[in-house]
């Protein structure tokens, strides 16, 4: 019998949509149960020992939480395999999959910056890790679309949550980043439209991004229509 799983979330949460988009990708059935993050429940708390998500609980029992324990728990239990066959391969995509905590500073560092001042100071810190990767890229060996090939992997899974972020900051406050990283630009685009990646966030994720950023009261928020008010509840 398929074990029954439960995906905790916040419904803007980046890591939780690693998750989901691995979850989606090795097509396992899941529920998702969206916690409030202001009024975290009993039940939660008991289960997540930092009181983040995600967390994910299979069979009503065991629960695991940190999204790369959660991904390599799928990965040795499921099929179909995300990562590469070949022991160096595989190493190596470990190694850039941790990267993606450095990558992902680099972005919400100016995503929730306080003042114009501050945006400026850290979106221009943004291309050094945008470099890295786009480096990465340029000696995978393949010719893609993917980090691996023609096959979402991952190491996929892992950044097409925070190249989805520095493209929602795009389109609030243009960079002019990415354009300069073609192989990292095709790789954020090819993402982005995986089914994968498009089923693992909730319809209006964009709308609810933006309404966040309202509700932190974040400098970035002056771009943002007052009209998105109400989208998480949508």
């Amino acid at each position: 019998m398929a074990s029954k799983f439960l995906l905790c979330s916040f419904k803007t949460c980046p890591w939780v949509q690693r998750a989901a988009i691995v979850l989606r990708e090795k097509q396992i059935p899941y529920d998702i149960s969206y916690i409030d993050r202001d009024n975290r429940p009993a039940w939660f708390l008991a289960i997540s020992p930092h009181a983040k998500v995600p967390v994910v609980q299979i069979d009503g029992k065991d629960a695991l939480f940190e999204s790369n324990a959660i991904a390599e728990y799928l990965e040795e239990t499921t099929a179909p395999r995300l990562h590469p066959e070949d022991p160096i391969a595989r190493a190596r995509n470990r190694a850039w999959t941790d990267y993606v905590t450095t990558f992902a500073s680099a972005i919400s560092s100016a995503m929730y910056s306080d003042s114009e001042e501050e945006f400026t100071a850290k979106a221009a810190k943004i291309a050094g890790p945008f470099g890295k990767l786009d480096e990465a890229l340029a000696g995978r060996g393949n010719a893609g679309p993917y980090f691996n090939g023609p096959k979402l992997s991952l190491v996929d899974a892992a950044y097409a949550p925070f190249l989805q972020r520095y493209t929602f900051m795009d389109r609030l406050r243009p960079l002019g980043i990415i354009e300069k990283f073609a192989r990292l630009a095709a790789w954020r685009d090819a993402l982005l439209n995986a089914p994968a990646v498009k089923a693992s966030t909730v319809p209006n994720i964009e709308a609810v991004w933006q309404e966040n950023l309202i509700l932190r009261k974040r400098w970035l928020a002056k771009y943002v229509p007052q009209s998105v008010l109400g989208a998480a509840a949508a």
